[in-house]
């Protein structure tokens, strides 16, 4: 564990990277199975795809930067929305747990297309449209938003230890 945080110390710039990798692939990992696969993303699932979309932002953005300050705000707000999308995740997977008993989660694609007018159903179509406390994929026993928590929780963790290994050096 010293080994990679003496690594996270001296090449900061290239773990913001791979961290920004990682949210890239777990987004295109998310698209095939929407558009391959044929899994319709929930409302928590678009909200939580913004929020990996957001972590790998603040990650290029701050391994893109040289200066320790961009690093140190780079850490900081990418572990906020990290917790922000872990949070999302958690709800989503209790929902999973505990269902509850009437779904409103949203409306499906070619619904809300018939029923609004096109300048409403546009940003609908991007909440999503499945339902939230359906499970429709596991890996190892867990589901998209199981997994989804995890790698929140990691991003999360990364921020925050690079937030407190970047501010206590000078």
């Amino acid at each position: 564990m010293t080994l990679i945080f003496e690594w996270m110390d001296r090449a900061p710039r290239r773990a913001f990277g791979i961290v920004a990798l990682l949210c890239v692939a777990l987004l295109l990992f998310g698209l095939y199975l929407q558009h391959v696969v044929g899994l319709e993303p929930c409302p928590m699932c678009i909200v939580q795809r913004y929020a990996l979309a957001l972590v790998a932002l603040c990650a290029a953005l701050a391994a893109a930067g040289r200066r320790r300050g961009v690093h140190l705000a780079g850490a900081a707000i990418l572990a906020v929305v990290a917790l922000a999308g872990a949070y999302v995740a958690a709800r989503q997977s209790w929902l999973q747990w505990y269902p509850p008993e009437v779904v409103s989660c949203g409306r499906d694609l070619y619904g809300m297309i018939e029923t609004f007018p096109l300048n409403r159903a546009l940003p609908m179509i991007f909440r999503g449209g499945g339902d939230c406390s359906k499970v429709d994929w596991t890996f190892l026993g867990g589901t998209i938003a199981n997994w989804s928590f995890v790698c929140f929780c990691g991003f999360a963790a990364f921020g925050i230890v690079m937030l407190w290994r970047k501010a206590r050096t000078q």
